[in-house]
């Protein structure tokens, strides 16, 4: 089934062409010296050969390069996963020497479910976020598609959360100072985790940091369409990572909101947001819509659109003002959440 397949009777008229919203002269820069970022879209036919290739390409750094000659404690946490199966792994980080309770940041990695690891995004979070706040992070190694299809993901997210709540005393973290995160397919993960939680009565987090976040399955906003060919994570490459997620269940009808966020209808009880996109990526309407329906719950939720900006503008061009912008305006909402 293709994307074109699945029948929305609030599916956009197509974009005319020419009426993508440019990008940032900066961005495009970064882009076109890069050619173009990703290597063309993800397919089914590809899909296997492109997660070998990143498997050898993406930075897996050890325990020991992740201590940094002892600025920070990292270990690897193996944990339950309920109710069966092989353990999850958590890699658990936090600035040496602070020997209170800290904050917890949960933080779940992108790769559009079918590509990242674990290891590759804790220098980052350490950096960025652990340091100047006196910060824990744990991040989890959850299984990816199509090997493993949904809810197994996500039931990984959540044993590593139940267990790290669970077990804060020894992990020296305040067990009433979480904050779930994630960017593009992780802040998917991160904002069905929230649901998820909230509807077991399991852990309580005091906010969701939700970056670029991948949360609807159905392809029919009017931003996937604008934006073919031209975000470096276009319908293409989307239409591929969901199909691979849900497998005979992309689509449905009844697709479970734990496994596509959008397809919530009830998004009271959940803690507040921030949300981050470019107005020049996939995602764009999607999490849009996704703050305004929090805010319809009476939720709270923070919301950025990055003038210009495609998908993983941050990571490709870390340097452009826009990209300083977006790790200030992050920075600034997790310090007010974590003084709450």
């Amino acid at each position: 089934m293709s994307v074109a397949d699945i029948p929305s009777e609030s599916a956009p008229a197509a974009p005319r062409p020419g009426l993508a919203p440019p990008f940032d002269p900066e961005l495009a820069a970064a882009l076109a010296a890069l050619g173009g970022g990703a290597g063309g879209p993800i397919t089914p036919e590809n899909l296997a050969a492109r997660q070998e290739r990143d498997v050898a390409s993406r930075p897996r750094p050890t325990l020991r390069e992740l201590r940094a000659d002892g600025r920070f404690e990292v270990a690897e946490l193996r944990v339950p996963r309920a109710p069966d199966g092989p353990d999850v792994t958590l890699v658990s980080a936090r600035p040496a020497g602070i020997p209170r309770p800290l904050p917890l940041l949960y933080y779940l990695h992108g790769g559009g479910m079918i590509m990242g690891n674990a290891w590759s995004v804790v220098p980052q979070l350490l950096r960025e976020w652990a340091l100047p706040l006196e910060l824990a992070v744990i991040s989890v190694e959850y299984r990816l598609a199509p090997r493993t299809r949904h809810p197994g993901p996500l039931e990984d997210c959540y044993a590593g959360f139940v267990w790290a709540a669970e077990h804060a005393a020894e992990l020296g973290i305040d067990a009433d100072r979480i904050v779930l995160g994630g960017k593009s397919a992780g802040g998917g993960l991160a904002a069905a985790l929230a649901l998820l939680t909230r509807d077991r009565g399991g852990p309580a987090p005091i906010g969701q940091l939700l970056l670029c976040p991948m949360l609807d399955d159905r392809g029919t906003s009017f931003s996937s369409h604008q934006m073919a060919g031209l975000d470096t994570w276009d319908r293409t490459s989307n239409a591929t990572a969901w199909q691979a997620l849900l497998g005979d269940r992309y689509g449905a009808a009844d697709l479970s909101p734990y496994a596509a966020p959008a397809r919530a209808t009830d998004l009271s009880g959940l803690p507040p947001a921030y949300l981050d996109v470019g107005s020049a990526e996939t995602f764009r309407d999607e999490d849009v819509a996704y703050a305004q329906a929090l805010w319809q719950a009476g939720g709270q939720a923070e919301l950025h659109v990055w003038p210009g900006a495609f998908h993983g503008f941050d990571t490709l061009a870390p340097r452009s003002a826009l990209a300083r912008d977006a790790r200030e305006a992050r920075l600034r909402w997790l310090r007010r959440i974590l003084a709450r």
